[in-house]
């Protein structure tokens, strides 16, 4: 593919693919994780009149789909994937402060914009293909949903979400197993890190490769996470027109892929100034980013479950691209955030601002109003909102002392029937609940 642009395994630099090819191989051969092979500089005058999430998308993604065959279909992509807002919502009246609500595509979590983009792009690329392909997705709460709502019935693909038992809220349990048809739920008997070990254990198993043609949906994936970008950049230009500044962010963060996103967008050239990630009691890059060591870590249970993540995939990519610690400290910062300085917060988000906030984008605030003064003043900041507080009422409502209202795309969810199977955390386990190629999943 004369001319591609390529990307490598964050392992092997020398294995290189177009686009596609790394889309639909999910994870590289060697076990590594695909990234840019070289990274172009974007001109900020290069979005010029982009304004839209689909306009900015293409602009952005297009040099990164260069000679692929999913080039000329971009605009359609990013059309269907960019269908619901991303508003910027003010916080203070200077604007110095606002939160990026990325909660309202049909599951209620910013997982949707990648999930939409991911699946357009399997559609297209797997055509009339007669073997079917199974996406495997771990989640810890909200990806499974997304993935799920992504991929529910299109044809010649299966999908399995693997999440973990019992560690998830009751919201996003349903939402993770109401679907049926081609997709198949597996309660897995432990934490996320086995959820996200199994799925990769199951790309490098040969029985598994040679039964079923096997892709992934979590970020692990490039066509989730770079999509991701998106918001990013249209964000920061959006308030480098208004306000000449660059716009830094709060990320609520776990397995990271929603952190590398904006940092992605930053080296890609978008005017994107401090980033911070906001982690829960899973303090492990926090820790790493103070001592130098990494030292991954059973996951802990927190009130903050989608980023109940012990040792994220996305690491390998962020050192991959901030190779020396002294790079990756300069880069962003990181902290770690208690169950009862999230509920405080939450009630803190409602009385000041009249925000009702999930326990993850509480985490975010909470990391922003830790920042001394003298960087809070510096710049303009944006919370990220990664999930509808709706998805935790359990949690919110007793907090704020009212009732959250539940979008519509979330209460249909509640309509429909429950299907789900239990599964050990073992390879075995796996194996056998997705059985062998050709046997129906359709209930």
């Amino acid at each position: 593919m004369s001319g591609a642009f390529l990307f490598s395994s964050s392992r092997d630099p020398g294995a290189r693919l177009g686009f596609s090819a790394a889309l639909l191989q999910g994870l590289a051969p060697d076990g590594g994780l695909y990234v840019p092979a070289e990274w172009p500089r974007l001109p900020v005058d290069a979005f010029d009149g982009a304004v839209a999430l689909p306009e900015v998308a293409q602009r952005l993604l297009a040099p990164l789909l260069a000679g692929d065959p999913l080039a000329g279909e971009l605009a359609a992509i990013a059309g269907e994937a960019f269908d619901f807002p991303a508003p910027l919502v003010p916080l203070s009246p200077d604007g110095r402060l606002a939160v990026l609500e990325l909660f309202h595509g049909p599951t209620a979590a910013f997982k949707d914009f990648g999930a939409r983009f991911l699946a357009a792009c399997f559609a297209r690329l797997r055509g009339t293909a007669s073997r079917p392909l199974t996406i495997l997705v771990a989640t810890s709460g909200d990806t499974g949903g997304a993935v799920a709502a992504a991929f529910h019935r299109r044809p010649g693909i299966e999908v399995a979400v693997l999440f973990p038992k019992g560690l998830v809220s009751p919201t996003q349990e349903r939402q993770l197993t109401c679907w049926g048809d081609n997709v198949r739920s597996l309660a897995v008997r432990g934490t996320f890190d086995d959820c996200q070990r199994l799925v990769k254990q199951a790309f490098l198993d040969p029985q598994l490769r040679e039964q079923r043609a096997l892709s992934s949906a979590n970020s692990i994936n490039l066509g989730r996470l770079l999509p991701q970008a998106v918001y990013y950049a249209a964000t920061s230009l959006a308030v480098s027109r208004e306000f000449g500044e660059s716009a830094s962010f709060v990320i609520p963060s776990g397995n990271l892929g929603n952190s590398l996103a904006c940092l992605w967008a930053r080296r890609l050239g978008l005017p994107i100034g401090q980033v911070v990630l906001a982690h829960n009691a899973n303090r492990g890059v926090p820790d790493f980013l103070e001592s130098g060591e990494w030292r991954p870590r059973p996951s802990v249970a927190t009130l903050a479950s989608a980023m109940d993540v012990g040792n994220p995939s996305n690491l390998e990519r962020l050192r991959a691209l901030y190779p020396r610690l002294g790079e990756l400290r300069a880069a962003l910062s990181a902290t770690s955030v208690t169950d009862e300085e999230i509920r405080a917060r939450i009630r803190a988000g409602f009385r000041t601002y009249g925000q009702v906030w999930c326990p993850h984008t509480a985490t975010a605030a909470e990391a922003w109003e830790r920042l001394p003064p003298e960087q809070r003043a510096r710049g303009r900041w944006v919370l990220v909102a990664t999930a509808h507080a709706a998805k935790f009422r359990e949690i919110v409502e007793p907090l704020i002392g009212r009732e959250v209202p539940m979008p519509g795309s979330l209460a249909r969810l509640f309509a429909r029937p429950v299907h789900c199977v239990e599964i050990d955390a073992t390879l075995a386990g796996l194996r056998a609940a997705l059985g062998t190629q050709g046997s129906s999943w359709t209930i």
